[in-house]
């Protein structure tokens, strides 16, 4: 995962925020407020935004990487969902739900050739 690609994926929550915050500098416009608090508004809210952007990109960034390496270590590629950690961000937790389903319906696979079949 890197920035561009980040950014590239936020980019509608970011143009709605600027959109949000020109409209509401408009708004302000007809009222006698002093020049700072038209300006502390926007930085503020932009600031806010930008650190919530950052902490979550790092976050996922780090697991994302996390996964990556040891995925690279692996030899038995489908044990990865034994050695993950969950993640305490939603798609990461959809991720290895997702993945853990799969590895149960090869395993589940596998088992009914190995034993089931055996049988017949």
């Amino acid at each position: 995962m890197n920035i561009k690609s980040f950014i590239k994926d936020k980019i509608l929550a970011i143009a709605l925020l600027l959109f949000a915050i020109v409209t509401s500098q408009i708004f302000l416009i007809p009222y006698q407020i002093g020049n700072f608090i038209k300006i502390y508004i926007p930085v503020a809210i932009l600031g806010s935004y930008a650190i919530g952007l950052i902490v979550e990109y790092l976050t996922k960034k780090n697991y994302y990487s996390s996964l990556t390496n040891m995925l690279d270590e692996l030899d038995e590629k489908y044990l990865i969902t034994e050695i993950i950690k969950t993640p305490n961000f939603i798609e990461g937790k959809f991720l290895k739900d997702t993945l853990q389903e799969i590895d149960k319906s090869m395993l589940e696979h596998v088992n009914y050739y190995k034993y089931l079949r055996r049988g017949l």
